[in-house]
């Protein structure tokens, strides 16, 4: 997997090995830590963080030249999809398409490419990029493929896209009701359009035959692969089947897990019953499975957030509320009582709120040791805010979510609660803790690209000048905290991952440019030119992907 030349290797085998000549930072409890030289030894640990004098103390060390360049913990992503993301290298792919037309023809294209009568399935759609923002219709894909049936889940995986093969496969037609947190968009006569929002997308994803083990396997393995070349030592995977926890647990028996996945559940039904109970640190500590995924509501996009108040630019619509309070507190109390975290997925002011109602019953009004979480916590009520830090609960958020949302944000929520939307700054002043994510492939997974939203609110492109909403914005530490030592805390991992500190594993990233002194527009374009887990370079850049030297 080397690509020689990027550092200078020693020749002979020690005990220890010292990385120096290098700029290094590390988030602490105390603060960010900065040090010329890392110390780590054959166990995978981190021995020793210090200056070029460890040279010295360790002088029958490995030793590797850094060459002047740059070290980071290794980053956290607090929220992915892993299997779907791998999948993208798998099914179709229509992320970026700027019009109906274009996303239209990739679908033309891939039948073209992998013709037969099986299912087309891939994800990315986002009507709100095109020139006319209205969800796509069946016939749009009839025009070009009518004789097999055709899925295609939303960029934010909260609403889906079918031609009328899958309708008819599914059995929806206009006597179909709309299912409980669900919504069948319907023309004025009343017959299905296309486009299934939510729960109502079951309907049609539940027609499509299952991956396979090997399948999960590859997908997961062409993800890896992915990720660890944008940096990411470690991932929280948000909501896996028993297929996949069991293709994690083979993975990490086999050695094949070139990174640490923090899996959780999905949902507090049958998936949580066969795993039983929590697994901690498994296979040399690159699996954890003991948190569960549950969902309060939809998304902003598809107008399925739910809200206590109506939609600003939908007067008669509040959103979707996949469950009852009652609902939600008991599956909260479920996976609670069998030692498991939860993370509720929320992202309009209802859900969240009724998200901290459910953990206040369970936790009794204080904080838990499970550190339960709220995962996006994009929308809050403003008198909700302080109550996660009341009850202890992590707000899991994603940054690139607010710069890619805030062309719609204020349309959906109006001046007044747009408030508590996308709030950083006001969670952190209040004593919450973030951990910071991504949410790929909703969004792209690059953490760059979420380090440089989290300081500058603003696109790649640089927009709007001076940030939107600049003010909640994060500090380049307070960012940096977010990604690794508070994203470990946010998996109950603060004390084995996080921090390049001595007892800790030796997970961390060599970059191009020094993080906290290169102008914030430049953050965006920091390149990874190696990453390490557990004292095993894991990768390294390559300038000619094709070459022989070049094993990534």
């Amino acid at each position: 997997m080397l690509c020689i030349g990027l550092l200078s290797f020693s020749l002979i085998t020690a005990a220890e090995t010292v990385l120096h000549n290098i700029t290094g930072y590390s988030s602490s409890n105390d603060g960010v830590i900065a040090f010329k030289a890392l110390v780590f030894g054959d166990d995978g640990k981190i021995i020793a963080a210090g200056g070029e004098e460890l040279l010295a103390e360790y002088p029958d060390a490995d030793r590797i030249d850094g060459l002047d360049q740059y070290v980071l913990p290794g980053l956290h992503d607090g929220h992915g999809h892993v299997l779907s993301q791998g999948l993208l290298n798998v099914e179709i792919n229509v992320t970026g398409s700027q019009s109906l037309e274009e996303a239209v023809e990739r679908i033309a294209a891939y039948d073209r490419a992998n013709p037969g009568s099986g299912w087309i399935n891939g994800r990315g759609w986002n009507q709100v990029l095109w020139p006319v923002k209205e969800f796509p219709t069946a016939a749009a894909i009839d025009a070009v493929v009518s004789d097999r049936p055709v899925w295609l889940r939303r960029i934010d995986g909260h609403a889906g896209w079918a031609n009328s093969k899958a309708l008819e496969l599914a059995g929806i037609d206009r006597d179909t009701p709309d299912p409980v947190g669900g919504k069948i968009h319907r023309d004025d006569d009343g017959n299905a359009t296309g486009t299934l929002i939510d729960t109502a997308m079951g309907l049609v994803s539940d027609q499509i035959p299952p991956n396979s083990k090997d399948d999960i396997r590859r997908a997961i393995q062409a993800a890896f692969k992915e990720l660890t070349s944008l940096g990411l030592t470690s991932v929280h995977d948000a909501g896996i089947s028993i297929a996949e926890a069991e293709v994690y647990m083979s993975m990490a028996d086999n050695g094949e897990m070139p990174m640490r996945i923090y899996a959780m559940m999905w949902e507090a039904g049958e998936n949580l019953d066969a795993i039983g109970k929590p697994i901690v640190a498994y296979g040399n500590d690159r699996l954890d499975i003991r948190s569960v995924k549950l969902m309060s509501d939809g998304a902003l996009g598809s107008r399925g957030a739910a809200m206590i108040d109506p939609y600003e630019d939908d007067t008669e619509n509040r959103g979707l509320r996949m469950y009852t309070q009652a609902e939600v507190n008991a599956k909260v109390k479920k996976a609670n009582d069998m030692g498991f975290q939860v993370g509720i997925h929320a992202i309009g002011d209802f859900g969240n709120r009724q998200s901290l109602d459910a953990f206040e019953q369970a936790q009794g009004g204080v904080a838990s040791p499970l550190r339960n979480r709220i995962e996006h916590s994009q929308v809050i009520a403003l008198d909700d805010i302080p109550r996660f830090a009341e009850l202890g609960i992590i707000a899991s958020m994603q940054a690139t979510h607010a710069t890619s949302d805030m062309n719609m944000t204020e349309d959906r929520v109006g001046p007044e609660r747009v408030k508590g939307a996308y709030a950083w700054r006001k969670l952190l002043e209040s004593g919450a803790i973030i951990a910071n994510g991504s949410d790929f492939p909703v969004e792209l997974p690059n953490p760059m690209h979420g380090l440089y939203a989290s300081i500058t609110r603003q696109s790649r492109a640089g927009l709007p000048e001076g940030g939107w909403y600049p003010e909640e914005g994060l500090s380049r530490e307070e960012t940096l905290h977010s990604f690794t030592l508070a994203a470990a805390y946010a998996a109950h991992q603060e004390d084995r991952l996080g921090s390049l500190e001595a007892g800790k594993w030796a997970d961390f990233i060599v970059v191009d440019a020094d993080f906290f002194t290169i102008p914030a527009s430049e953050i965006d374009d920091i390149q990874v030119l190696q990453t390490w887990v557990g004292g095993e370079m894991v990768y390294e850049r390559c300038e000619d992907p094709d070459s022989a030297e070049c094993m990534n």
